[in-house]
């Protein structure tokens, strides 16, 4: 088997010098170790984005460890920038222990001052011994104050991964301050994040198993086990108990072609964390067999590298391929087989997760009814998605835009054996795009409002409601079936009856619909599979009858 653990170290080294061009790296500047380039040298926005920080964690790990071809290694500059980009991050620290990261006044949770105090905590200790002492003091108390905040906050809607998110560094703070007042805020969060996962292995994404961030997820809970010392063999256990079933989960999601996810999940992510794969590999073989597939896809261009990751979630993504190259274990000759490589058919119905795998002699098949009825169909010859269908999507004489994709609404799913329906309204898709007005509104009430930490969190709720769960039921009907044979695959699709006049009309192909900024980067496996869009003739049929309906069969 090739050993391919290099691969990781490429990824991430090769977006280096896109880290360091992001950053102000001139000493006499009044924002030296900003990494925001649109605040410092665009000046396009009014306040720098905390989450730009991050990157610092990947120039740490460049600076201590020696990767394969690694012309960071130990240069002094790359040092005197890392503490740069540091003693930013101090500074524009909230009172609260807060950071903003979309908006001024945000006070973010998880993201912005969660995931960012565990990348200054990773580049703290990787650094400490060249650090001033001075520093190091401010530096800490600024680490205490957000792992409180963290501690002390929450925020609207369950992501399961933002609640790893927060764990992670409350406890790391704990371990490098030793400050045993965060082990007991540890504790409590520990226990509230248990009751997110459900007994199929997902955790919940608002209102949905995703597979992209779980394994996100599954990489928290990995950096997070890593972390733990003697006297938590509990917790230990709690989340080895965790991740086996998440991993067992999110088997089914890493694919024949060796891409991941997508829109089959909840929030349509197609990245795959494989950090927490590489670290659970010794302990769970299936861990392994994915985490080698889906490195095959990296390898291959066929999952999300960082180099077509936007600024914002680059510096998530370097690190991650850096730490991954770290904990790599080492494979061996025979992986355990994922589930579209075992030798007998599958029928396997998550029944919470309202999601199906199913594998036959020839052919592999994922479906998500919960979300209308989203399916891909994988050839096992050629490897290939050979079919797929996200459900429809249409504009009605009225403007209106309106779908089947939508997850958390009111259907009627049924699955008997190799049978599966599901029935209900089509949702609006109320895509909220801002405007100079709306940007001027918008900033008085961050001026108004944001300066108190209660105050900014309803906001951010309002700002949620109106972004991602504002679609609204429709008066059109449609119910989507789905029958699963030894050879073939055959997917109906009925729109109405309806009392909407309709314009233009899809059925099937690559699209989503729900506001998520870690979607929708571009997969070669979007180039193979087209979709039906509906002649005139078929929109005539629809509006004059008040239905219609489509059919395929996939046969192999």
């Amino acid at each position: 088997m090739v050993n391919l653990r290099q691969v990781y170290a490429e990824k991430g080294l090769e977006q280096i010098p896109r880290l360091l061009s992001l950053m102000d790296r001139n000493p006499y500047s009044k924002t030296y170790g900003c990494m925001d380039r649109t605040y410092w040298l665009d000046k396009a926005i009014d306040f720098p984005s905390s989450i730009a920080q991050f990157g610092v964690h990947a120039l740490a790990l460049a600076y201590t460890h020696n990767f394969p071809q690694n012309p960071y290694y130990r240069k002094r500059k790359i040092f005197e920038w890392c503490v740069a980009a540091m003693e930013y991050w101090v500074s524009i620290q909230k009172n609260d222990g807060s950071f903003d990261e979309f908006y001024p006044n945000e006070r973010g949770w998880a993201g912005p001052t969660g995931f960012l105090l565990y990348a200054m905590l990773g580049s703290f200790e990787l650094l400490e011994k060249g650090l001033e002492q001075q520093f190091k003091e401010k530096f800490l108390d600024a680490c205490k104050k957000a792992a409180l905040y963290l501690a002390k906050y929450d925020e609207v809607g369950v992501l399961a991964n933002h609640h790893a998110m927060a764990l992670l560094p409350i406890y790391y703070c704990y371990k490098v301050t030793g400050d045993k007042s965060l082990l007991f805020n540890f504790d409590q969060k520990w226990r509230e994040f248990l009751s997110y996962q459900n007994e199929e292995g997902w955790f919940l994404e608002y209102d949905g198993a995703d597979p992209g961030y779980l394994s996100a997820t599954v990489s928290f809970l990995g950096k997070l086990y890593q972390l733990l010392e003697k006297g938590h063999e509990e917790k230990k256990r709690g989340i080895e108990k965790a991740v086996e079933k998440a991993i067992r989960f999110a088997s089914h999601f890493a694919y024949p072609n060796k891409h991941y996810a997508g829109t089959i999940g909840s929030r349509q992510t197609l990245h795959f964390y494989p950090h927490g794969f590489e670290i659970f590999g010794k302990k769970f073989p299936l861990a392994l067999a994915v985490a080698q597939k889906m490195l095959e896809g990296l390898t291959e261009g066929k999952l999300v590298p960082p180099s077509i990751m936007p600024d914002r979630y680059l510096v998530y993504r370097v690190p991650e391929m850096l730490l991954s190259y770290i904990s790599y274990t080492k494979r061996k000759r025979n992986l355990e087989k994922l589930p579209w490589e075992q030798e007998k058919s599958l029928s396997k119905y998550f029944h919470n997760a309202k999601m199906m795998a199913i594998k036959r002699k020839r052919y592999y098949a994922v479906l998500n009814l919960a979300k209308g009825g989203v399916i891909k169909i994988f050839s096992l010859k050629t490897g290939k998605l050979v079919y797929n269908n996200c459900g429809t999507i249409g504009k009605t004489a009225d403007g209106k835009r309106i779908s089947t994709q939508w997850i958390g609404g009111n259907f009627d799913i049924v699955q008997e054996g190799n049978r599966a329906a599901v029935k209900g309204r089509m949702y609006s898709i109320d895509s909220q795009l801002p405007t100079p007005f709306k940007m001027a509104v918008f900033r008085l009430l961050l001026i108004a409002l944001g300066w108190n930490t209660k105050l900014a969190y309803k906001l951010k709720g309002v700002i949620r409601s109106m972004i991602i769960l504002k679609n609204k039921e429709q008066d059109t009907w449609f119910e989507n079936t789905f029958e699963f044979n030894d050879s073939s695959g055959i997917i109906s699709n009925k729109i109405g009856p309806t009392s909407q006049n309709f314009t233009q009309l899809q059925v099937g192909g690559e699209f989503s619909v729900r506001y998520v900024p870690q979607s929708l980067y571009f997969q070669p496996q979007e180039l193979g599979v087209g979709a039906h869009v509906a002649s005139n003739k078929e929109l005539k049929e629809l509006n004059r009858k008040k239905e219609i309906t489509f059919s395929d069969k996939v046969e192999f």
